[in-house]
C-alpha cells in the first residue's frame, strides 16, 4: 500500500469512527453535569474573562430591530427560561433564553406621566417616540388627555419608525396582536384613545380625528413590512371578510372604506411591487426579490395564541416567520432598516390568568429573537428585547429544583410555615389578582383539578375581571453597536433615544459623520509616513 492509499485508509476509518462516536453520544446523552465546587467556580471564572476581555462596539448600527414582549416582566422571563428548558427534557434552571445571553442590559422604569402602574399605550409612545406620556394615549404627549380629541391638534410626537424614514432607511412592523393594537399604533398614528382603532369606535367622538387603521394606511404609505392581525378595521361593514366570508358587525368600518384596496390603489399608482398575504403559504411563497411593500393581514382581530395556531399551510404563520420575511425584505435598502416586532399575547394571557399561555407565547418570542439574530450581523445590527411592563405574576412556593413550572409546589422538608396554611395544594405560578379569586368561597381544592389544561386559571389573592399590570422595573438586553449604552437603572423613554444614537436618526447625529482632518494633516501623507518608517524597521532588522 503506498503512502497516498494508505492516507486515504487512515482518513476513512477516522471519519467512520467520528461518526460511530456521535451516533452512540446521541443515543446515550450527554453524562449529567456534576454541579460541585470546581464547576460553578469555573464558570464564574469563564463569565468573569469575557466580562474584562470585552469591548464595546461603537460601529454605526445599520439596521435595529427592537423586540417588545407585551407584559414580559421579569417573573414572566424566569418562569418561560424554566419552561423553555423543561421541554427539553431539562430541569429548566440552567436553561438561557437568546436574550439572556446578550452582552449588555438594564433595568427601566415603566410609570406614565399620570399612572404609577402603566398601561401598553403611554409606554409605547416611551419606548419608540421618546418622550413619557398618559395612559391610554399613543403617539402625543402629556398635554392630550385621553379621550379628548380636540386636545391633541399640536401634541403629536413622531416615532423612530419616522425617524428612520427619513433617513432613507426601510422600516417594518410585526405584531401577533391586531396592527392597530397599542403598541404598533404608538410607531405610525397620533390619538389620545388607544381605543379608536376604527371609526366604529368613535361614535359620538367630536372634533375630527381620524381613526389609527386609517392613520397607518392613509397617512403612512411608505411603512413597506405590515403583518399582523386585525382585518376588521380594513373592511366596511357591506362587504365580507376576504377569509371568513363573513363581516364584524359591531367593528367593521362604517364610512364604506376598504382599506386594503386603498393600500393596493396607492402601490399601483406609485408602480410599487406588493403582495397582500392572508395565511402562512402566503409568507412562504412570497418572492423576496420582487416584493418592496407587503401587508400582511392574518386575523380579523388578535392572531391566535401559539398554543392553538393553525400550523398547516392554510392557518396562520409564527412570529418568527412573520420576523424572517420582513427582515429578508427590509435587509434589501443599502441603507438599512428599523424594525419593530411584538409578542403581544403575553399581555393577554396574563390578563386572563392563564400561565400556561402566557409562558408559551415567551418561548415563542424567544424563538423569534433566536431567529433574527441568526439572520444578522452584531456589526451592525442593533437588537433590543424589553417590555413595556410586567404584571402582578408570581413564581413561589419553595418548589424543589427542576419542579414543574406549570404544576403544583412540591413542599418539602419539615418546616411548618412551607405548605399553605389551609392544607391545599397550590401551584408555583400565582397571581396577585383577577379572576382566579372566589371572595365567597374557601381557596379551592386543586386536588384532580387539570392545572395543564391551557385554559386552566391561576389561583389570584384579589378578586377582579382582569388582572393588571404590574408596576416593577421591567429589564432590557441588547446586542450590536452602541449595546453598551444600555446600563443602570433608565427611565423607559432612554430606549427610543439610543436605539436612534445607534442608527444616526432623529437627534444627536454628529457622530456619525466623518471626523475632519486637522488643518495641516493630509491623511494619505499620515499613511504613507507609517509606511515608511515600517519600510525602515524592515531594512534595519534584516
Amino acid at each position: 500500500m503506498d503512502s497516498a492509499t494508505c492516507k486515504a485508509f487512515k482518513t476513512l476509518v477516522f471519519l467512520f469512527v467520528l461518526c460511530c462516536s456521535t451516533v452512540l453520544a446521541a443515543r446515550i446523552g450527554n453524562p449529567p453535569v456534576v454541579e460541585n465546587a470546581q464547576y460553578w467556580n469555573e464558570g464564574a471564572q469563564r463569565r468573569l474573562k469575557a466580562a474584562v476581555n470585552m469591548r464595546a462596539n461603537t460601529n454605526v448600527a445599520k439596521n435595529v430591530i427592537f423586540f417588545l414582549g407585551d407584559g414580559m416582566g421579569l417573573p414572566s422571563v424566569t418562569a418561560g427560561r424554566i419552561l423553555k428548558g423543561q421541554l427539553k427534557g431539562m430541569s429548566g434552571e440552567e436553561e438561557d433564553l437568546t436574550f439572556d445571553k446578550f452582552p449588555h442590559s438594564a433595568l427601566i422604569k415603566t410609570y406614565n406621566v399620570d399612572r404609577q402602574t402603566s398601561d401598553s399605550a403611554g409606554t409605547a409612545t416611551a419606548f419608540l417616540c421618546g418622550i413619557k406620556a398618559n395612559a391610554g394615549t399613543v403617539g402625543v404627549d402629556y398635554r392630550a388627555s385621553r379621550t379628548n380629541c380636540a386636545q391633541q391638534k399640536g401634541k403629536e410626537v413622531d416615532s423612530i419608525l419616522k425617524w428612520s424614514l427619513k433617513e432613507g432607511k426601510s422600516v417594518g412592523i410585526v405584531t401577533n396582536t391586531r396592527l392597530s393594537h397599542a403598541t404598533p399604533a404608538a410607531s405610525y398614528a397620533h390619538s389620545s384613545e388607544r381605543d379608536w382603532e376604527g371609526d366604529a369606535d368613535m361614535d359620538g367622538v367630536q372634533g375630527g380625528c381620524k381613526d389609527i387603521t386609517d392613520q397607518l394606511i392613509s397617512d403612512n404609505k411608505d411603512i413597506q413590512v405590515i403583518l399582523g392581525g386585525g382585518r376588521r378595521t380594513f373592511i366596511p361593514l357591506t362587504e365580507p371578510d376576504p377569509v371568513t366570508g363573513t363581516n364584524d358587525q359591531d367593528k367593521n368600518r362604517r364610512d364604506g372604506r376598504n382599506l386594503i384596496k386603498e393600500w393596493i390603489q396607492d402601490k399601483e399608482n406609485r408602480s410599487l411591487n406588493h403582495k397582500v398575504l392572508y395565511n402562512k403559504t402566503d409568507v412562504l411563497n412570497t418572492d423576496i426579490q420582487n416584493v418592496q411593500y407587503l401587508l400582511g393581514l392574518f386575523a380579523t382581530s388578535h392572531m391566535p395564541y401559539e398554543l392553538e395556531r393553525d400550523k398547516s399551510d392554510s392557518g396562520q404563520p409564527s412570529l418568527a416567520e412573520m420576523t424572517e420575511l420582513a427582515i429578508k425584505v427590509l435587509r434589501k435598502n443599502t441603507k438599512g432598516y428599523f424594525l419593530l416586532v411584538e409578542g403581544g399575547r403575553i399581555d393577554h394571557a396574563h390578563h386572563d390568568s392563564k400561565g400556561k399561555r402566557a409562558l408559551h407565547e415567551v418561548v415563542a418570542f424567544d424563538t423569534t429573537v433566536e431567529t433574527a439574530f441568526n439572520m444578522t450581523n452584531e456589526k451592525d445590527t442593533l437588537i433590543v428585547v424589553t417590555a413595556d411592563h410586567s404584571h402582578v405574576f408570581v413564581i413561589g412556593g419553595y418548589p424543589s429544583r427542576g419542579n414543574d413550572i406549570l404544576g403544583l409546589t412540591d413542599y418539602f422538608g419539615n418546616q411548618p410555615d412551607e405548605p399553605p396554611s389551609d392544607n391545599k395544594p397550590a401551584t408555583t405560578l400565582l397571581y396577585g389578582n383577577g379572576p382566579g379569586h372566589n371572595a365567597t368561597h374557601p381557596r379551592e381544592n386543586l386536588t384532580g383539578v387539570d392545572i395543564h389544561d391551557i385554559d386552566y386559571i391561576q389561583q389570584s389573592a384579589v378578586p377582579m375581571k382582569w388582572e393588571t399590570h404590574g408596576a416593577e422595573d421591567v429589564a432590557v438586553y441588547a446586542t450590536g453597536p452602541m449595546a453598551h449604552l444600555f446600563h443602570g437603572v433608565q427611565e423607559q423613554n432612554y430606549i427610543a433615544h439610543v436605539m436612534a444614537y445607534a442608527s444616526c436618526v432623529g437627534e444627536n447625529k454628529d457622530h456619525c459623520k466623518a471626523k475632519p482632518v486637522p488643518s495641516g494633516q493630509n491623511p494619505l501623507r499620515l499613511s504613507l509616513s507609517v509606511l515608511e518608517l515600517l519600510g525602515i524597521l524592515v531594512f534595519l532588522l534584516v
